[in-house]
């Protein structure tokens, strides 16, 4: 279980940044936010810093940082890169969304609530 890249989003996340001259301490961070049509949206930067809650991954060549918080969303998202006209772009191909909608930039989840039980009387 973890964070993946297609092949298409490593080649164009390597290419973003030659063209930018990133140096290798530059990594991609994918988040979650709040906010959104769905609730949450999704968080795609180039980034240089770690933090103490940060989780990292080596995809295909691409460094790849996410917080603990978010990875409990992002667990096995795919991040796809699509060159279709005005609407290419960046897309992320989560199983556990419930629900998205058109924009492809934010969805709803539900965080596993695994523990907790509620206690009827």
């Amino acid at each position: 279980m973890a964070l993946k890249l297609s092949e298409a989003a490593a080649r164009k996340v390597k290419e973003l940044k030659r063209g930018q001259d990133l140096g290798d301490d530059v990594f991609l961070r994918m988040g979650v936010r709040g906010g959104g049509c769905s609730g949450l949206s999704y968080q795609l930067e180039f980034d240089n810093e770690l933090s103490a809650n940060d989780k990292e991954f080596e995809i295909d060549g691409v460094r790849v940082v996410c917080d603990k918080k978010s990875y409990l969303y992002l667990n096995d998202t795919t991040l796809d890169y699509v060159s279709q006209g005005l609407t290419g772009g960046f897309t992320f191909l989560n199983p556990a969304a419930k629900s998205s909608c058109g924009c492809g930039s934010s969805f709803s989840a539900e965080p596993s609530e695994e523990g907790v039980h509620e206690h009827h009387h």
